[in-house]
């Protein structure tokens, strides 16, 4: 017969297990979130660093858009400028925002005029990047960001 001080035992044993397996389980979801940030604002950096002349340009001969032009010119700023601050972890959340609907404007308005579907217009990495910035605008950045050093290191 168990008595209740065994049914007071079990129940906290596997209360704190639980608490252990959401904590691990909640550590790996930020690691593997930040990797995820870091990779793919790396990659999007890229991307708007092409559209200012560098890493073979937009024609693959290192030709930039040219300067001042609306929108290639301010997009690949915008581009770059937010892939930074997402690739370190500062205002991450709100410069996804941003590059989402970056994205999507670049989706509806370059890609989509030509045709419906992404895989017809050569739209797929403006589909793809603008839902990207999406998922890291509601979930946040994962672990190893800027904000959060400058947090703990304020004492907040």
């Amino acid at each position: 017969m168990t008595t209740t001080a065994d049914t007071r035992t079990a129940t906290a044993t596997a209360t704190t297990a639980t608490a252990t397996a959401a904590a691990v389980t909640t550590k790996r979801n930020d690691l593997v979130l930040a990797a995820f940030r870091i990779v793919v604002s790396f990659l999007f950096g890229c991307h708007g660093l092409q559209g200012l002349g560098f890493l073979g340009g937009i024609d693959g001969q290192g030709t930039a858009v040219p300067f001042g032009s609306w929108p290639g010119w301010y997009g690949s700023v915008i581009e770059l400028v937010g892939a930074v601050l997402v690739l370190v972890g500062l205002a991450a959340r709100p410069a996804a925002f941003v590059l989402s609907g970056v994205m999507a404007y670049a989706y509806f308005t370059v890609h989509q005029p030509e045709a419906l579907l992404p895989m017809h217009n050569m739209g797929e990495l403006a589909a793809v990047y603008s839902w990207v910035f999406l998922l890291l605008a509601a979930f946040g950045p994962g672990a190893f960001t800027v904000q959060r050093a400058l947090r703990r290191q304020t004492g907040e």
